[in-house]
């Protein structure tokens, strides 16, 4: 993953927790993170011991640690990095989200290293459509759920967000039905 999505764990733990839980964090994780720049690609094992080190430092089961997170990467980090690019995607959540499939073609732009996922929209209806999930990194099923919910939140609509089909559960992607 890209450094930015490193700084912005900082941040959200420095916004809600202060700089001294940060500094615990980072001990126990065992990442320098003064050095991470945002634009470069780092393994993705620094992000998954970031998270991790928050879940036990906060005493926070780690899926609530990636919803949180998942909220603050688009309401935070999305909306002051990625504005144009949230603003693009559509007027409503349900424009959004159908749209979805295409927003990271325009993200390898920023970042030409970019391993993104891949989305895909099914069973589109009037107050729901299912968001199809696929990617090569494992664990992050409740990243994404958090995703939404942000977006939820940035478009102002009261949503449900159901898990369908997990890769936990022997799938070969995740299956979210987004209500609104």
């Amino acid at each position: 993953m890209y450094g930015i999505v490193n700084k912005a764990i900082e941040d959200l733990v420095i916004d809600n927790f202060g700089t001294d839980k940060w500094e615990s964090i980072k001990q126990h994780s065992g990442v320098d993170t003064d050095f991470l720049l945002s634009n470069e690609p780092y393994d993705d094992e620094i992000t998954f011991k970031l998270a991790i080190s928050v879940s036990h430092v906060m005493n926070i089961p780690i899926e609530d640690v990636l919803i949180t997170f998942g909220e603050y990467w688009i309401l935070k980090t999305g909306k002051e990095k990625y504005g144009g690019l949230l603003n693009a995607g559509g007027s409503t959540l349900k424009e959004f989200l159908i749209n979805l499939p295409m927003f990271h073609n325009r993200v390898i732009l920023i970042y030409p290293k970019l391993t993104p996922p891949e989305f895909t929209i099914s069973d589109i209806q009037t107050n729901s459509l299912q968001v199809h999930y696929f990617s090569k990194r494992q664990g992050l099923q409740e990243f994404v759920r958090g995703l939404l919910q942000g977006l939820s939140k940035l478009y102002h609509t009261e949503t449900k967000i159901e898990l369908l089909q997990s890769r936990n559960a022997g799938s070969n992607h995740e299956i979210f039905k987004v209500i609104w």
